[in-house]
């Protein structure tokens, strides 16, 4: 009986090597300008060539401006503008299709792919990203790789690697009103540590789960890799295939019939053995928000920061400028940040203006907002959302990574506390100094006008 990266890592196998290492066969690669064009460069300066120029894919999100009115060549960092140019050279002389800075369909490249089809049920996707683990979450084998591999799975469309072991990650019941997948994902890795999903693939199932929207799939799938796992994946369902049909990339007519018999075969056998299994009551979940430097540090937003276990928990304590014993609810900050391949998508947009809405974010705290793709921001600026935003002091910019991770040039001010909706806390992950907490956007909202981290619900008693 298999699991459901079994069915999908064994359709994919080209050859088993003596070692454990199998050749898998890649449908689909994703690369983006920070390390992409150099990768396209050097295959072409190796004599080599893509091998199958439709099946990959480019785009500007890591290193291009987000700022208001950007344009082609506009990156966030001096010199930036040397990757945006070399990106679109070599995507052209390759022949990928590329996502250009100022094109319509742009955005990060795990909010984009699954806009426009390109990640589809049973594929293999590989991005030289850590995040792209989130296109998992369409029943998919999608994983991170470096620029080297990238090199190899343009050139063969196939990649040697290592089978991981499986582990089922169950969320059972039902999540409470206020606890997101973000919420599921941070409670997840609080409980079990940052390599707790080291070396598997995990598959997360439940009954949470299944109530769980496409986007907010994607978020639990996009911080596997900060579980350590080797990637994350759902099992498709009428979800996934309502919300793939009809975009570009997908099948149309007959071949969509025809992939649709193919992919409601795609879920773990009924007694599928995993190598591991964690049992999760969403009951139990509440509101997390993290304290320290890995997203492992996170606690329910009304509990107390935890005592020192080791120096890695004292080293963050002191970044933190925090105590044991401590509630994060009250801590007050200064600066919010909505945006990243985990919390930048329609639905997340509408969850915080929904808070924002009549309010103003407190003074002086510094608040910005950029939507996950250029697709996603008109979605919002046609539903209104960039108004109730702008209104309640936001900055509305241009999609892409954005503050997500810092790059050089604009930053947050060294040692201001921030409340984000990104996937990674490290130290200087938003700039020099900066302390991050992270979240997901209903507490960034809310706190944003509170001036203090505190819950929708707190926020109303407030006022």
């Amino acid at each position: 009986m298999r699991t459901l990266f079994d069915i999908l890592w064994d359709i994919h196998i080209v050859h088993r090597f003596d070692d454990g290492e199998d050749l898998l066969y890649i449908d689909r690669v994703f690369l983006h300008e920070r390390t992409g064009g150099i990768a396209l460069k050097s295959l072409h300066e190796s004599g080599r060539s893509v091998r199958r120029p439709k099946h990959a894919f480019a785009v500007m999100d890591h290193i291009v401006s987000t700022q208001a009115g950007r344009g082609l060549n506009d990156a966030r960092t001096e010199g930036g503008d040397v990757f945006l140019r070399i990106t679109r050279k070599e995507a052209q002389r390759a022949g990928l299709k590329l996502f250009d800075s100022t094109d319509e369909a742009q955005g990060i490249v795990h909010v984009i792919s699954p806009e426009q089809g390109i990640i589809l049920p049973g594929l293999t996707l590989v991005a030289p990203d850590s995040h792209t683990c989130t296109q998992g979450a369409f029943g998919a084998l999608a994983f991170g790789i470096g620029s080297s591999q990238a090199e190899q799975a343009l050139a063969t469309s196939c990649l040697r690697v290592k089978r991981p072991k499986t582990m089922q990650v169950k969320f059972d019941g039902i999540l409470p009103p206020t606890v997101t997948a973000k919420d599921m994902i941070l409670h997840l890795i609080a409980s079990y540590g940052a390599a707790g999903g080291r070396g598997y693939a995990i598959e997360f199932c439940g009954q949470a789960v299944t109530a769980l929207g496409m986007e907010a799939r994607m978020t639990l799938c996009n911080m596997a890799v900060e579980f350590g796992a080797f990637t994350g994946l759902i099992a498709p369902d009428d979800k996934t295939f309502d919300w793939l049909k009809g975009r570009p990339y997908a099948p149309q007519g007959e071949m969509w019939a025809q992939a649709m018999t193919k992919w409601q075969g795609l879920r773990s056998d009924n007694n599928a053995t995993f190598d591991k299994v964690i049992k999760i009551d969403a009951g139990s979940i509440a509101p997390m928000v993290s304290w320290g430097t890995s997203p492992e540090q996170s606690v329910a937003v009304n509990g107390p920061v935890p005592v020192a276990r080791h120096d890695k928990d004292t080293k963050a304590l002191a970044y933190m400028g925090l105590e044991p014993g401590q509630t994060l609810a009250g801590l007050a900050i200064d600066a919010v940040y909505i945006g990243s391949c985990t919390n930048a998508r329609l639905s997340d947009l509408r969850i915080a203006a929904q808070i924002l809405r009549g309010r103003t974010v407190a003074s002086p705290i510094k608040a910005m907002c950029v939507p996950g793709s250029t697709a996603v921001k008109h979605a919002a600026e046609a539903e209104g959302l960039d108004k109730i935003f702008k209104a309640a002091g936001f900055e509305w910019n241009e999609s892409g990574c954005g503050l997500c991770f810092y790059a050089g040039g604009e930053g947050f001010a060294p040692g201001s506390r921030v409340l984000s909706t990104t996937n990674r806390n490290f130290e200087g992950r938003q700039g020099p100094g900066v302390r991050t907490h992270i979240t997901n956007p209903a507490l960034v909202a809310a706190s944003a006008v509170a001036g203090h981290i505190c819950t929708p619900e707190m926020l109303e008693a407030e006022t």
